[in-house]
């Protein structure tokens, strides 16, 4: 396999540091909601295929605020990564990483964060030329001292950990020297965004940004 998927997604997120992972209700939430984070300084957004409108809002971001990376989270069956690309997604994550989805992904050529929670996982991304992995779910797998005992002996992978990123515990993850960057909702709450109080998520995510910085 070409390395490309891999790369580029590595090429994309190495400089974000912070990506927040959204689940949009409603569509029209979308467009102001990734203008307020891009506001705060926060250069991507993940928008999960959880709900009905995942791709509409990743089109519609893609669209009307197209200085913000947009990707696709949850993408898990192999009929996702058409539709992603086709929605405008620029990478897409999932949290695992069965052959046939990895198949369709190197086939299309979308730039994807495939998930792992083993060593045996991470080390058969890595051979189809993974080097950046989804860790996932970050805290529920013993958080980074599980990271840090994987890691070593893999020390060409770096690492997209989710799952259980807090405010406490996001400056710790992005300090570890494989961390390239922390997937979080901390800082989108679901209250605000369904209350369109985008100058309070703004102001959250301003917090968020300065403090992985």
């Amino acid at each position: 396999m070409s390395t490309l998927s891999a790369m580029n997604a590595l090429t994309l997120l190495g400089h974000v540091r912070l990506v927040p992972v959204v689940n949009i209700e409603k569509l029209t939430t979308a467009v102001p909601l990734a203008e307020a984070l891009l506001s705060a300084g926060i250069g991507a957004i993940e928008v999960t295929l959880r709900t009905e409108c995942g791709l509409a809002a990743i089109e519609a971001i893609r669209l009307s605020v197209p200085d913000i990376i947009v990707g696709a989270g949850s993408v898990r069956q192999v009929d996702h990564v058409r539709q992603v690309l086709d929605a405008g997604a620029q990478f897409g994550v999932s949290p695992g990483s069965p052959g046939a989805l990895l198949d369709e992904v190197e086939d299309l050529g979308l730039a994807f964060v495939p998930g792992a929670a083993t060593a045996t996982e991470v080390m058969t991304l890595l051979a189809r030329g993974y080097e950046l992995v989804k860790f996932f779910p970050a805290e529920r797998l013993g958080g980074l001292s599980t990271l840090s005992a994987m890691a070593a002996p893999l020390p060409e992978v770096r690492f997209f950990p989710t799952g259980g990123i807090n405010a406490k515990n996001a400056l710790a993850y992005l300090r570890h020297p494989t961390v390239v960057c922390i997937g979080g909702s901390w800082f989108v709450p679901p209250d605000l965004l369904a209350a369109g109080d985008y100058s309070a998520i703004q102001a959250l995510a301003t917090e968020a940004r300065a403090l992985c910085a």
